[in-house]
């Protein structure tokens, strides 16, 4: 039977669904676009909304004109970048400068264009578990904590000490006068960096089982002469420290883990009477359904697919993905010990919740 001509179908539905993905086809593409853009510092050095030829662009941008031509028109086709044709110039509006480039500290969704690319290299991978099971190791990802480090560096290290330390009363004073801190999953370290410029009388380090993300952070700590910073490669799987840290941070880090309730388990052990656990998770419902009008609904369930949850199952984990959800967040939390929780948000991140829990 002709599906096309099948009478039963609504003809509008039908259209309608065949709009949005050639829409999907047409975005996807401009991601790969926008993220080569970013990488190349296209996005920056047309901020000011000058119009420019490409040669101007290339020039000033020291890339290659026959490429940045192609790549300006495919910014046009996605109606990103404006045109000229009798001037033969190129311009940025500034009102989509103000989500692209690297003058908005805290609204660049360029950067999350790189997930997709950066993801779409383990496609032949995730196909092979999709058949047989098991997962795609971390090192099959060479970009992804360039990602996650301009992730962050967006999300939460702007906002850390100004608006993330006030959300516990008493925290400031307490790392003015000096404690433990401990990130977990600490990746390059940029939030603990910022933490230990701040409040140099504080004990700070980061754990993270990637070579390649600990060497980075030990270096940048060296090149910004932090003294008061550590960082050791962990796994955090059989991980026992009782009583050894006054604050505790897991950014962004708790869902992709082996065992994350051996690990929310093993936080409420290393906490100190009176200490802290900060734990910055996707804000997501544990339902499906309820992430359908989510800003970034698809493309965290892509990332959480092609990345989190694999990488777990990879180390035999869990495999809980990144849109494990507040609901079960919440209920593994307390499973872990953690009777009293709050939930915070911030304007500027659609994509986290704040978990704060007291001992």
């Amino acid at each position: 039977m002709c599906v096309a001509c099948d009478v039963s179908l609504d003809p509008a539905k039908r259209d309608a669904f065949a709009d949005r993905f050639l829409d999907m086809l047409n975005g996807g593409m401009s991601a790969l676009m926008i993220a080569l853009g970013h990488r190349a510092g296209l996005f920056d050095a047309l901020a000011d909304g000058a119009p420019r030829t490409s040669d101007a662009l290339a020039c000033q941008t020291g890339l290659d004109e026959r490429y940045v031509r192609e790549w300006l028109g495919g910014m046009v086709a996605a109606r990103i970048v404006e045109r000229d044709p009798d001037a033969g110039s190129w311009w940025l509006p500034a009102e989509h400068a103000h989500w692209l480039s690297r003058r908005s500290p805290t609204a660049n969704l360029a950067i999350f264009a790189q997930y997709v690319s950066s993801l779409a290299a383990v496609e032949d991978r995730l196909l092979e578990c999709f058949r047989r099971g098991g997962g795609v190791p971390y090192e099959a990802y060479p970009r992804f904590h360039d990602v996650m480090e301009e992730d962050s560096g967006q999300s939460i290290v702007p906002i850390i000490v100004d608006q993330v330390v006030p959300l516990v009363e008493g925290l400031h004073e307490r790392l003015v006068a000096g404690i433990d801190v401990l990130d977990i999953g600490c990746g390059r370290g940029r939030a603990l960096r910022q933490l230990a410029r701040a409040y140099p009388n504080s004990r700070f380090v980061g754990y993270d089982f990637s070579l390649e993300a600990i060497a980075h952070a030990r270096r940048a700590a060296a090149e910004e002469n932090l003294h008061n910073v550590r960082f050791l490669v962990r796994d955090l799987t059989d991980w026992n420290e009782p009583a050894a840290f006054d604050w505790i941070t897991a950014l962004d880090a708790i869902h992709d883990q082996a065992a994350p309730d051996k690990v929310l388990a093993a936080v409420r052990r290393a906490l100190r009477p009176g200490g802290v656990f900060l734990m910055q998770d996707i804000d997501a419902s544990s339902e499906p359904v309820d992430n359908i009008g989510h800003p970034l609904g698809s493309l965290l369930y892509g990332v959480s697919l092609m990345h989190c949850m694999t990488v777990s199952l990879a180390q035999g984990g869990l495999g809980l993905g990144a849109m494990w959800g507040v609901q079960l967040a919440e209920r593994m939390l307390r499973e872990a010990g953690f009777e009293e929780i709050a939930i915070h948000r911030f304007e500027h991140d659609v994509q986290n919740a704040y978990f704060v829990m007291r001992t």
